[in-house]
């Protein structure tokens, strides 16, 4: 089961990429260019979300969830649940 999510969450991971790499800047047109807005909003014009964006979002949101279901499966599998688990320790005791 960890395989496969680990192969999911690798899958989406390169999607992610390619879908963002694809997208177009906020202001890639010619105003942009020169430092128009278009608008007087703190961040720029908001287009309405076309294709890309929601599949960014959903592939984002799948991310999320994978990247946590995967913590907790591999949390639970393991035995050890401290760094120092498999360190040996030196205890002396203190000279009077």
């Amino acid at each position: 089961m960890i395989y496969l999510l680990v192969t999911i969450h690798v899958i989406v991971c390169l999607f992610i990429i390619g879908v963002v790499l694809l997208q177009q800047g906020k202001s890639a047109d010619l105003a942009g260019a020169f430092g128009g807005q278009g608008s007087q909003t703190a961040f720029g014009p908001r287009g309405a979300a076309n294709l890309l964006t929601k599949l960014t979002t959903w592939s984002a949101i799948i991310f999320m969830v994978l990247s946590i279901s995967l913590t907790v499966m591999l949390s639970r599998t393991s035995g050890e649940h401290s760094v120092l688990s498999g360190t040996a320790t030196q205890q002396t005791t203190p000279k009077k």
